[in-house]
């Protein structure tokens, strides 16, 4: 019969236990009970909560079905082997449900059934008892042994019926019963010297079980006195562990007789446990009871060793007498811990309160040796949480980083209440995963990136760098640049960054004097989910490059040949005229001085190399001619690394009066001019006359000719000048060719295709990580802004290239570029040489880029070599510039002369 009982304690939402009874013997596959229906569980949600049982509870003899909870026998229990002697028989289990964790303990009582009969441990037991032997004296029997406890134990003897004796059954402390064999009638040895008895055995059970052996009590000669201990029953107190030797008890009898009658012999008593006599030993001749074994507490706490004394007269008469040994409890067991679940890793976002294990702790000891404190060692964030009795949680006590600690070593220990106190530890490894909860960041929040104008297309000019201490995809670092307009266009139109390196490269040629700073932001996004990015500022710094020559403004004449009129009196420091010049430049770069080249004869002027005021050192010698004039050229320098410098022509003419200069020189004189006369009048409306009649004249010839180009629709085109792919290849309009054009409006792009030909170049690329000769071929273009092709190339690596090819182009005036190797590059030797020589003569030593940028007489372009030594086709084919019209393909290479007109308008 199989009982149930349902004992059930809510704490901290976890059922307590619960407890069922089974009887020993059972079969394989009996019904004990249903967990899940007891515990009231919904069974459909035993599986996805993971029922099951905690490992180390687990049991050989029963057995729970995890998918509807039957708890069933599992093979055939024997409570006598797994209880022994023990009143109650229990088994114990733990099973628990996870999401959310519940914990319940199941009680198993073993039920006692009588299957097993009362026996002997000698078939045949002897009693030898003297003649003199009075009635009512007692002979203790060997006692019989059950298996069985309660009820179904050893209950009562019986002895077969007689006129000599009876039967007095004792009970002893522990509950066991044994006989005692009591004279009832004097023997006589000369009318019977042996007695046989059938002795029984009978226990409790329904039907009882009985025992037999036989009783054989041999009558001996009299021994008049008997030996006497001081008292029937000793208490001593033993600590477990004694170690073999110890002294338990000094015993004392004492026997009134002499001789052999009154020697004593001591000895355990026939019915004393094996069990006793492994832990304990007797002198016989002393009485001396020593520890003979190891004593535990936790075995057992007490021992009942039963001791007889007697003489060795004949016919001796044994004593008896009962030593209790109480063993006292030593704090010899330290704490256990084991783990019945681990979690491996936890998310840094794990919720405080979330469960990482499930842990339970023991101790074989008693009262306060076994009174176990627990705690989580170390400064962790974790805390124990108390489940069941001596079960407890493992928790997180709150907020993880990952960044801070990848992973944590958690130390439980288990200190109990002894003394000395005993511990024990373990540790568990828990591993913190990482989560997207870092956005990147950069090293600096604002980027200063100084640029020298002037720089080639496509170079690497600066790095970003953000940091993200996420790991995994939550720390891979994409970068952008935030869309802005920079001068009415696109931020990317100047500058590109490489997506993985964070790397930053120019797309133009910048032009301090058109741009001096600029400034866009820049992102770093990581790849984690959700995504996180953040953001920096870069400010792009040109640095302005000595590249633009002074440029004279005043005073200005013919042909750039002014004319100052000198009178013949004029004291020294008379002022002539004041040279009156800019640079585009800024700085050192702007800062001019002037001096006198040439034409200072004698020293006759001197120039203020500051202000340009032209004065003269001394007085005009009377002796001059005074048709002789003065040729002077006048040097404009700036200060500039290396310097530039440009030059102006004054002509000083030697006048009689002061009056008379001023009206030369204000070409219009006034009415007060003394040497004014009528005849000088008429010759000057005369000649504007005639001026202004051919100038009218040569307008019209233009406006003719123009209309006939339309009608023709001719133009010439620098068609080598065109990259295929980059750009429309020269504009068409008759405008495009009078326009100015500038540094900034050339841009680098990638090609469409790679075709054969000077439509395209291979520039070698250096290798992103390399720091060798390596190299890679990339196609390059050069296109104007003004047509508003979209960049399409990313240059990987800063390349530096010494070029001073990207000077301002100047399709105006061939004057000097600003390398400093012009002898006469100055506005009047252009204007000068302007009819006396050709086109081609003009530009014969510069290649076609030249003259478009800004040529001189040794202008230049690099080419590069690729890294397998052939000689590639030079880039500048890809340079595309606006106002150049393509020309048939059997005009290219005739030079520069025939396919590109430079309009130079006139000087006032």
């Amino acid at each position: 019969m199989i009982v149930l009982l349902l004992a059930l304690c809510i704490t901290d939402g976890v059922l307590s236990q619960i407890r069922y009874s089974v009887p020993e013997e059972a079969d394989h596959g009996t019904l004990v009970g249903n967990i899940a229906e007891d515990l009231g569980l919904d069974l459909t949600k035993l599986a996805s909560r993971r029922f099951q049982v905690v490992p180390n509870s687990r049991t050989p003899y029963l057995e729970v079905n995890l998918e509807n909870g039957v708890l069933f026998v599992n093979e055939k229990i024997d409570r006598e082997q797994i209880c022994k002697q023990s009143a109650s028989c229990q088994l114990n289990m733990e099973v628990f449900l996870e999401d959310p964790l519940e914990l319940f303990r199941v009680e198993i009582e073993v039920v006692d059934i009588n299957d097993n009969p009362p026996s002997f441990p000698e078939t045949d037991i002897t009693v030898e008892i003297s003649e003199s032997a009075t009635p009512g004296t007692r002979f203790p029997l060997e006692s019989a042994f059950d298996p069985d406890v309660g009820s179904n134990a050893l209950r009562t003897y019986d002895i077969t019926t007689n006129n000599y004796f009876y039967l007095d059954v004792q009970t002893q402390s522990d509950g066991n019963k044994f006989a005692e064999l009591v004279l009832e009638k004097p023997l006589d040895r000369e009318q019977q010297a042996a007695h046989r008895y059938v002795l029984t055995a009978v226990d409790g059970g329904q039907p009882p079980r009985t025992g037999t052996a036989l009783l054989v009590v041999k009558v001996l000669d009299s021994n008049d006195n008997v030996p006497v201990f001081e008292q029937p029953v000793y208490t001593v107190n033993l600590s477990e562990n004694a170690p073999v030797g110890t002294l338990v008890i000094q015993l004392n009898a004492t026997d009134m007789d002499e001789g052999l009658n009154g020697e004593i012999v001591y000895s355990f008593s026939n019915h004393i446990s094996s069990r006793v006599k492994d832990l304990f030993s007797i002198d016989p001749r002393t009485g001396r009871v020593e520890v003979r074994g190891e004593v535990d507490f936790e075995e057992s706490s007490l021992y009942q060793i039963f001791i007889q004394a007697k003489d060795m007269g004949p016919n001796a008469v044994p004593a008896h007498c009962k030593v209790l040994v109480k063993v006292s409890d030593v704090n010899d067991n330290a704490p256990e811990i084991t783990f019945s679940t681990v979690t491996e890793s936890v998310s840094e976002k794990a919720a405080p309160g979330t469960v990482i294990a499930l842990l339970s702790v023991t101790d074989r000891d008693a009262e306060e040796n076994g009174q176990i404190h627990v705690e989580v060692l170390g400064d962790v964030p974790f805390k124990l949480k108390s489940s069941f009795r001596n079960y407890f949680t493992i928790v997180t006590d709150g907020p993880l980083n990952r960044e801070q600690a990848d992973s944590y070593s958690v130390t439980v220990v288990a200190r109990d209440k002894g003394t000395p106190s005993l511990a024990t530890s373990k540790s568990i490894r828990v591993h913190v995963s990482d989560e997207n909860d870092n956005a990147p960041t950069f090293t600096q929040p604002i980027y200063d990136v100084y640029v020298t104008e002037n720089n080639v297309p496509g170079a690497y000019i600066h790095a970003v760098t953000a940091l993200d201490p996420d790991v995994g995809q939550n720390s891979l670092i994409t970068y952008s640049i935030l869309e802005t307009e920079i001068q009415g266009m696109s931020v990317k139109t100047y500058v590109s960054i490489n997506e993985e390196t964070g790397y930053l490269y120019a797309l133009r040629s910048f032009d301090y004097e058109q741009l001096k700073d600029f400034t866009f932001m820049v992102q770093a996004k990581d790849a984690g989910t959700p995504e996180l990015s953040s953001n920096a500022t870069v400010k792009v710094i040109i640095v302005d490059q000595n590249d633009n020559a002074p440029l004279v403004l005043a005073p200005l004449g013919k042909n750039g040949t002014a004319k100052e009129p000198l009178p013949r009196s004029a004291e020294p420091g008379y002022l002539v005229t004041r040279i009156v010049a800019m640079d585009g430049d800024d700085g050192e770069n702007a800062r001019l001085s002037y001096s006198i080249q040439r034409g200072n004869e004698n020293g006759m002027f001197r120039m203020d190399w500051r202000t340009g005021e032209l004065r003269t050192a001394r007085r005009v010698s009377v002796k001059r001619d005074p048709h002789q004039l003065y040729d002077l050229l006048i040097e404009v320098r700036d200060h500039g690394q290396p310097p530039l410098s440009s030059s102006a022509s004054v002509m000083v003419v030697l006048v009689d009066s002061v009056a008379e200069g001023r009206g030369n020189g204000e070409r219009g004189g006034t009415a007060k001019a003394k040497e004014g006369t009528l005849d000088l009048t008429l010759i000057l409306i005369i000649a504007l006359g005639s001026v202004s009649f051919i100038f009218l004249l040569v307008m019209i010839v233009l406006a003719v000719r123009c209309q006939k180009d339309k009608k023709l629709n001719f133009y010439t085109c620098l068609t080598s000048d065109c990259c295929l792919g980059c750009a429309t290849c020269c504009s068409r309009g008759g405008r495009a060719r009078k326009k100015k054009l500038s540094k900034s409006d050339i841009m680098l792009v990638q090609s469409a295709g790679n075709v054969s030909g000077a439509g395209t170049a291979q520039v070698p690329v250096e290798e992103s990580g390399s720091f060798g000769s390596h190299h890679q071929n990339q196609n390059y273009c050069y296109q104007t802004k003004h047509q508003r092709a979209e960049l399409s190339y990313l240059v990987d690596r800063p390349r530096r290239v010494n070029s001073s090819a990207f000077q301002e182009a100047d399709l105006v005036s061939s004057k000097d570029s600003g390398h400093g190797d012009s002898e006469q590059g100055d506005s009047d030797h252009d204007a000068t040489n302007r009819g006396h020589s050709s086109g081609a003569d003009l530009f014969s030593n510069c290649t076609e880029e030249c003259k478009a940028l800004g040529h001189s007489d040794r202008c230049w372009m690099p080419s590069f070599v690729p890294s397998d030594g052939r000689q590639g086709p030079d880039y500048r084919s890809n340079l595309h510039v606006p106002g150049m019209d393509s020309v048939p393909d059997t005009e290219r290479g005739k030079g520069f002369a025939s396919s590109f007109r430079v309009d130079i308008p006139e000087t006032a």
